[in-house]
């Protein structure tokens, strides 16, 4: 059973960083890509950044792009998400995704974790 637990969130000011982390079991890293997406009251969900399961290569949205950085740790089956120059709009529960994944294919059910909320504010 793949279960997906992220921390890290919190206040932080305008400018500031936050390192947020999304603690998964249950499933082999290399087979599955990991993502994190985001929601503010009154919005959808967005896609925010991925880490793919066979190689890691990263994309990120363009709203994140430069400041936000993807990462694994393969040994302790952790994701990380660094968040630098965070702004008011950066606000939202952030969650962590799971999805298996062959190459470009990916497959099977979404896994998701319970979310931690960010709030960027002075």
């Amino acid at each position: 059973q793949v279960q997906l637990v992220e921390s890290g969130g919190g206040l932080v000011q305008p400018g500031g960083s936050l390192r947020l982390s999304c603690q998964a079991s249950g499933l082999a890293f290399s087979s599955y890509a990991l993502k994190w997406f985001r929601q503010s009251p009154g919005k959808e969900r967005e896609w925010v950044a991925t880490i793919t399961g066979a190689t890691g290569s990263t994309t990120y949205a363009d709203s994140v792009k430069g400041r936000f950085a993807i990462s694994r740790d393969i040994a302790e089956n952790t994701v990380y998400l660094q968040m630098n120059g965070l702004k008011p709009e950066d606000t939202a529960v952030y969650y962590c995704n799971a999805r298996r994944c062959s190459g470009s294919l990916c497959f099977g059910s979404h896994y998701w974790g319970q979310g931690t909320q960010v709030t960027v504010s002075s």
